[in-house]
């Protein structure tokens, strides 16, 4: 295995992650100075330990990656910009708060936006920007940055691109992998700036349309308010929300073709047309019942809240405007239900996306038909596309491995102390990078109050989601020849 050339980039990428550092630097130095000593040493850490590897592990020539190497990189990359995100937390409030920090880091960079701050009003502006940050950063893929901005690490991208992108096709937009990701990037980066514009336009102060729109279009759902998006009272915001949150849980491949004259393949995909029709029929149906059970005094406001609250937690984004634990079981059910659901492959959001149950259901219809007509041939199409029999197996083991994950960390959760209720939709909110669930970890509360042992396992749940369950879980059961 070329340990090298991991060790190297790993460097490069400590490196960039030391220049992120220094924007909320900036922040906290027209701040008044308030956490700028965090920020900077933090930087100069990372820098120096990211010098350090490049320059022992430096060579010449091109590295050559295979899947091994691909599945050791990613993990590591994302191990450690959880580590390097934790560095200012630690600073910042000492070193009793380095569980608490790995957290909080992890839920950013992973954009699922659990968070154990109590109080996120009383924070600085430079941390509450770094927070942002981390999930702006992590939306798209820390790996498909690097892709963009550094050369090396577009030999044998594909290879990263598939331990680390969302879905279970991945597909170059472009004929050279470093034109895709600045591609990705360059549309990413346009949305968040045109909801940054939009926010600020309809009355959010700078700090907040930045905080915001990083999150919203990361689906991370980190607030500057306690109260996330209830906190400004105002439908004009949560419906340009809702619209951004609807574009990140979108493919960011067909916004790639819309954005370049094909405006119909937006309309004509089988997933996107799946992926609204349920953020649709479960918003109806949340709006009715929240209505009859007497929740809002108005159908007009059961949409409002309805429609905010389902596309959150459908997109894995988790901003809030209501407090939907005390929904009725049935509302809150269809909600618990959208946790497994998520965003389409190739989009910001988490958990089992949309074109896996799309499969699994056309799965389900061929196999019955197989039933009545054994020795005939139905493949097995979404759309226009013919999916190959090694796709629809790792569709299902995917999404086997899922569920048995999901069990396994609710119930370990209850093992240590947490309430049935609270640890299993704990345990799918943080595999899915959904951020709040119900219970004690409802939209009003937050994590604090869990064991330190249950944050490390739910930080562990959280990077283990972000990258697909297989790629960490290759390196923890099975031995990788070095």
């Amino acid at each position: 295995m070329n340990l090298g050339g991991v060790f190297f980039l790993l460097g490069r990428l400590l490196t960039a992650l030391s220049v992120s550092l220094l924007v909320p630097a900036v922040v906290a130095y027209f701040d008044g100075g308030q956490g700028l000593s965090a920020f900077l040493v933090s930087a100069a850490i990372a820098a120096t330990a990211g010098i350090i590897l490049e320059r022992r592990f430096v060579r010449g020539g091109e590295f050559t990656f295979g899947r091994q190497e691909a599945f050791v990189l990613v993990a590591s990359a994302w191990a450690v910009a959880t580590l390097v995100g934790t560095l200012p937390y630690v600073f910042l409030k000492g070193p009793g708060f380095l569980v608490n920090g790995i957290f909080e880091s992890a839920s950013g960079f992973t954009t699922t936006g659990a968070s154990i701050l109590p109080d996120v009003e009383s924070e600085s502006a430079a941390l509450l920007l770094w927070r942002a940050l981390t999930q702006w950063l992590g939306g798209m893929g820390i790996i498909v940055l690097g892709i963009a901005v550094l050369p090396k690490l577009a030999i044998g991208g594909m290879e990263l691109l598939g331990a680390e992108a969302p879905g279970p096709v991945k597909e170059k937009l472009t004929p050279r992998l470093a034109q895709t990701g600045k591609a990705l990037w360059g549309i990413y980066t346009i949305f968040t700036a045109a909801e940054i514009v939009i926010l600020m336009s309809i009355g959010m102060g700078p700090l907040d349309a930045v905080a915001h729109s990083f999150a919203t279009m990361a689906t991370g759902g980190f607030s500057t308010r306690n109260a996330s998006i209830a906190a400004f009272d105002s439908p004009a915001i949560e419906l340009t929300v809702v619209f951004f949150m609807v574009i990140a849980g979108a493919s960011f491949a067909l916004h790639f073709q819309w954005m370049r004259g094909k405006g119909a393949a937006l309309l004509r995909d089988p997933e996107f047309r799946l992926y609204t029709g349920i953020m649709a029929g479960a918003t109806l149906l949340v709006a009715t019942v929240t209505f009859w059970r007497g929740a809002y005094p108005s159908i007009g406001s059961a949409l409002r809240y309805g429609v905010f609250q389902v596309t959150s937690i459908m997109t894995t984004t988790g901003f809030a405007t209501t407090d939907f634990n005390a929904w009725s079981d049935f509302s809150r059910g269809i909600l618990f239900m959208l946790m497994f659901v998520g965003g389409c492959s190739g989009s910001t959001g988490g958990s089992v996306k949309v074109v896996r149950i799309l499969i699994m259901v056309k799965k389900i219809a061929v196999d019955l038909r197989r039933m009545v007509r054994p020795h005939a041939v139905f493949p097995l199409r979404v759309g226009v596309r013919t999916i190959p029999e090694d796709v629809v197996s790792s569709v299902t083991t995917f999404i086997l491995l899922f569920l048995i994950l999901f069990l396994t960390g609710g119930f370990l959760l209850t093992l240590l102390g947490v309430d049935a209720l609270t640890a299993f939709s704990a345990s799918v909110a943080c595999l899915g990078n959904v951020g709040p669930g119900l219970g004690a970890v409802g939209p009003t509360m937050n994590y604090d109050h869990l064991p330190a042992a249950a944050k490390l396992l739910l930080a562990f749940m959280m990077i283990v989601g972000r990258l697909e369950l297989y790629t960490i879980l290759i390196l923890v059961f099975l031995r990788l020849r070095v």
